[in-house]
């Protein structure tokens, strides 16, 4: 599926300004052009995985979704250190996840830093033969 497609028909102009902005910076970290992982994720790059357990599969990078409700930035736990989240702005996260409404609540070289920790990270952790 085309990534300019799928941000061009969300509803709301805001997100689709924001999701090429996120797009620019994850393309710029990454080095890779953007790719569709899924019917709504924006994914750059791609790493494989294998656990402990034998379950092994693969995943982007750095990634993004222009939700409804708000935008959804996935990231590595090693990215979300308590003062680049304290600095970061008008946000909530999760184990593997940021939330906003916009990136104008936001402090951009903050995330910038944030997804480049985790994009760092992940390559250690899963080396590509």
């Amino acid at each position: 599926a085309s990534v300019s497609a799928f941000i061009d028909k969300h509803p709301k102009e805001q997100m689709r300004d924001d999701s090429r902005v996120l797009m620019a910076m994850m393309e710029e970290l990454t080095g890779e052009e953007p790719h569709m992982y899924g019917p709504s994720i924006v994914g750059f790059g791609t790493y494989r995985y294998t656990y402990a357990s034998g379950h092994s599969g693969s995943a982007p990078l750095a990634a993004f979704s222009p939700r409804k409700p708000e935008l959804v930035i996935y990231l590595g736990e090693e990215a979300q250190e308590p003062e680049l989240l304290d600095k970061l702005g008008k946000h909530r996260a999760t184990k593997g996840c940021l939330y906003m409404k916009k990136l104008a609540d936001i402090d951009l070289k903050v995330l910038k830093a944030m997804v480049k920790k985790s994009i760092a990270a992940t390559r250690k952790r899963y080396p590509q033969q």
